[in-house]
């Protein structure tokens, strides 16, 4: 059994989840980890992009999500810094004393990680590198900004992340650490169906803007007697204009806890990944799909390919070639129950028996394990 530990976590930001898809399954792994007995401690920068762009954009809904996201999470301890105080060092130096493992996640000001490294040998701590997004292919001049030779190892949120980070970076011990759905809030639940096809994910920087037209505007156009439904933040006013032009009720933000009501709400769900996890990064599920197969919503995807064998396309979810195969999926789907019901027990049954915070908190200590001798 492992030993209790002292971990301490740096992330972009937990309380918000505005444009930042990486706060939902650290919440859900640091709790998995409070759960197996590790004292946890959870820091973020004092009004962090995504936070500050919740309060500006989101008005009463920010507060709403805020008071959710405690209200869910009650036993993380966030602890707020400010990296520019002439305080921080000896914040760090305070905080981190007798702390075992500290992890390190990618979205974070290469200041304060490298200040964090700084720290490493003299208080003795195991520090890991976490990243689960794309800049690592994308932007490497960017994650090369971090002082990777100092970490004991990274955790990748993919195979195809993982050998960028050995064979790219040089890094000697990478692994590969998927994300997984928190099913304490990810659950099927039971609603009334209202929608026919539901669609969550943001516009962003024009990463998926030519898929969203094939995949998701130019079915639900195919589709007038669907009642497709958008949710999402930062959709230009062309893009707005695209889906009022396609019948697709837009929305706007969806505090990620209240995705399960919403799943919950509708027939089917749409997946579109971002153009990078369908190409050169290939394999990489993004935590979307987690989620929506956790909710027991079938779901239809735009080409991406499981490398890692993680799911049964085809059985756990639908995937599709091009936007007019999309159509006929969905059309086949709305006048065939006993598919929609078997896709949902498929993909439940997928992510409860290997894919749940508790089973990446598990992953981790055996890392820490590993690593611990």
């Amino acid at each position: 059994m492992t030993q209790k530990l002292k971990i301490a976590l740096f992330s972009h930001s937990l309380v918000s989840d505005w444009n930042h898809g990486n706060a939902h399954f650290l919440r859900g792994l640091m709790r998995e980890l409070v759960r197996m007995g590790h004292q946890v401690r959870c820091y973020e920068e004092l009004g962090s992009w995504s936070l500050a762009n919740l309060m500006k954009h989101e008005g009463d809904r920010a507060i709403e999500a805020v008071d959710l996201f405690r209200h869910t999470y009650p036993e993380l301890d966030i602890r707020f810094y400010q990296s520019g105080d002439e305080q921080f060092p000896r914040f760090l130096a305070d905080e981190l004393k007798e702390t075992q493992v500290v992890l390190l996640h990618e979205w974070n000001d290469p200041q304060v990680v490298n200040s964090v490294l700084a720290l490493k040998q003299k208080l003795g701590f195991i520090a890991l590198f976490h990243d689960s997004h794309h800049r690592a292919y994308t932007n490497a001049g960017e994650i090369l900004k971090f002082h990777l030779h100092l970490v004991d190892g990274v955790l990748a949120f993919g195979e195809s992340i993982r050998r960028i980070y050995a064979d790219g970076f040089g890094v000697s011990r990478v692994w590969t650490f998927l994300e997984a759905a928190d099913v304490d809030r990810f659950r099927p639940l039971r609603h009334k169906k209202e929608i026919d096809v539901v669609w969550i994910g943001n516009w962003g920087d024009e990463e998926r803007s030519r898929e969203l037209e094939e995949f998701l505007i130019a079915p639900a156009a195919s589709l007038p007697e669907f009642r497709v439904v958008a949710h999402g933040v930062r959709y230009p006013e062309i893009a707005l204009q695209k889906l009022t032009a396609a019948n697709i009720e837009y929305r706007g933000y969806l505090p990620n806890l209240f995705s399960p009501q919403v799943y919950a709400e509708s027939m089917m769900a749409v997946h579109v990944p971002r153009r990078q996890y369908a190409n050169g990064l290939a394999g990489i599920p993004t935590i979307r799909v987690f989620e929506a197969l956790a909710c027991g919503v079938p779901l239809v995807c735009s080409p991406w390919s499981d490398e890692e064998k993680l799911f049964r396309p085809g059985e756990d979810y639908l995937l599709v070639r091009d936007g007019e195969e999309m159509t006929a999926e969905l059309r086949r789907l709305m006048c065939d129950a006993r598919a929609r019901q078997q896709l949902a027990e498929n993909g439940l049954k997928a992510i409860r028996g290997r894919h749940t915070c508790k089973h990446r908190a598990e992953e981790l200590m055996s890392i820490y394990e590993e690593i611990a001798g």
